[in-house]
């Protein structure tokens, strides 16, 4: 359904009388378009040292970080500016690994303070840090926590569709940001603000040498060079639900990215499911996943078809809402097995080792994306049952992250989260509601299904492989939850 409120404010008559008022004026979002390049425009990058913030020296400066360096040879190989000053820069990134005490939180301060007025219309705001359960000492700890609350209140006083991300990465992972600098830098994440990342070290790590300027740069899992225009090529990925709605888009995003994609979905949706497939050149599968033969149906066509499977989207889901009291026991039932114990059963059938001779159907290297929900982490009313299936989902990646043989394998487990999404589901929310989810948000709009679906792909690509075990809005920072 289509956002009137944010076409009139985009207009010239819109927007004048909405400044007038003092009415919130979202910015229309720049996303990934065939033939224009992700990432675009010039990217200033500052550490914690003195000449690089306008500081000082001395004890307000701090350490130098271990990043600025390698983001600054991953930027000019992927062919982007990063100048020492700009006028209206693409992106500010800021490397704050070297910040080792609160005293030297000043050094945050001072980049940013001079240059983020400048920023240009959807901008990029990026600060890099590490992990504080891995600093030093309890100070430095301290200071790295500290980039959390700074992170997510600059996503919030933003403007122009600008985001703000928080990368912690962890010591030794340095050659593994690639993928995630990428995404989060580029339009694929236009509707994703306000979060954290963690990167850990990649077995393998990097080949010094790949990266090489062009379209093929940095890593994936095993060190081999990333074609960024079709990261997904050669690779088998299953998508549940995708006949329609956020499933349709997801599958149709990973043949973009050079995917051959098996597209499941209920037999009741059949003509929808096989259009799907014919569009993006993949193949139907029309199955109900909550039958009892359902998991073992799908590991056989897989194996079958395509000796394996590569990336795992769970992205099938209902609804039955209803308050807690008026909820019958069918509505609860149908919810949980749809949302959750379908994707326990199918994800223990994909990863079974069923004998010495033969593999589990998910190759090593694999990548699973669940769909969980912004109801799954702040609870939403009338919704007991969904938001507890998408807050299990959430259970399940992160146990399953935490596996040493998935780890000894290179699977990664990840879960994404949307806020409010345009879709035919939201487009039946009475209108004040509706209003409400769209507009309570650092973004002041509702997002695209091809938000969510750009996620996924982050998620689903070689260049992921040091993140594991996470939970990522795609909610434009909404006012709900953490």
């Amino acid at each position: 359904m289509p956002d009137r409120y944010l076409s009139w404010t985009a207009s010239g008559p819109g927007g004048f009388v909405a400044a007038r008022l003092g009415l919130p004026r979202p910015e229309p979002l720049i996303r990934r378009r065939p033939g224009r390049p992700d990432l675009s425009g010039p990217v200033l990058v500052g550490d914690s040292t003195a000449e690089n913030t306008g500081g000082s020296t001395g004890e307000s400066g701090g350490g130098s970080g271990r990043l600025a360096k390698p983001v600054r040879e991953l930027l000019t190989s992927w062919e982007i500016a990063v100048p020492e000053s700009a006028d209206s820069p693409a992106a500010l990134v800021f490397d704050a690994t070297g910040i080792t005490s609160s005293d030297r939180l000043s050094a945050l301060h001072a980049f940013f303070r001079s240059r983020i007025r400048s920023l240009a219309p959807c901008g990029r705001v990026v600060v890099l840090g590490t992990p504080p359960e891995l600093a030093g000492d309890a100070r430095e700890a301290a200071a790295q926590r500290a980039l959390e609350g700074f992170v997510r209140s600059v996503g919030k006083e933003l403007r122009r569709g600008a985001t703000a991300q928080l990368l912690l990465v962890a010591p030794g992972a340095e050659d593994a940001i690639a993928g995630t600098l990428r995404f989060v830098l580029s339009a694929r994440s236009a509707y994703v603000s306000g979060q954290v990342l963690r990167i850990a070290a990649v077995a393998g790590g990097r080949d010094a040498e790949a990266g090489a300027a062009g379209e093929v740069g940095a890593p994936g899992e095993t060190g081999e060079a990333v074609d960024w225009a079709a990261p997904l090529s050669g690779r088998v990925a299953l998508v549940t639900g995708a006949a329609r709605g956020i499933g349709a888009t997801v599958a149709e995003t990973l043949a973009q990215d050079g995917a051959t994609v098996v597209c499941l979905d209920v037999p009741a949706q059949s003509a929808e499911l096989r259009a799907v497939a014919d569009l993006i050149g993949g193949e139907a599968l029309e199955l109900d996943l909550t039958a009892v033969d359902a998991p073992a149906r799908v590991v056989a066509h897989l194996r079958k078809r395509h000796g394996g499977v590569d990336v795992v989207v769970h992205n099938a889901g209902i609804t039955r809402d209803k308050t807690l009291g008026r909820m019958d026991p069918a509505q609860w039932d149908a919810v949980v097995a749809v949302n959750l114990t379908a994707v326990e059963r199918l994800t223990e059938a994909l990863l079974e080792q069923v004998s010495a001779e033969q593999a589990p159907v998910l190759r090593d290297g694999g990548r699973i994306v669940c769909t969980s929900s912004i109801s799954g982490i702040a609870g939403n009313v009338g919704q007991t049952n969904y938001a507890a299936s998408k807050a299990g989902l959430i259970g399940l990646v992160q146990s399953l992250a935490a596996d040493p043989e998935l780890s000894n394998r290179r699977i990664t487990i990840n879960a994404i989260a949307p806020g409010f999404i345009e879709t035919q589901m939201t487009a039946a929310v009475p209108l004040f509601i509706r209003e409400a989810g769209r507009r309570l948000n650092s973004l002041k709009q509702g997002g695209q299904p091809v938000d969510v679906a750009e996620a996924v792909a982050f998620f689903a690509a070689p260049a992921s492989a040091g993140v594991n075990g996470q939970v990522l809005r795609v909610c434009g920072q909404a006012l709900l939850g953490a």
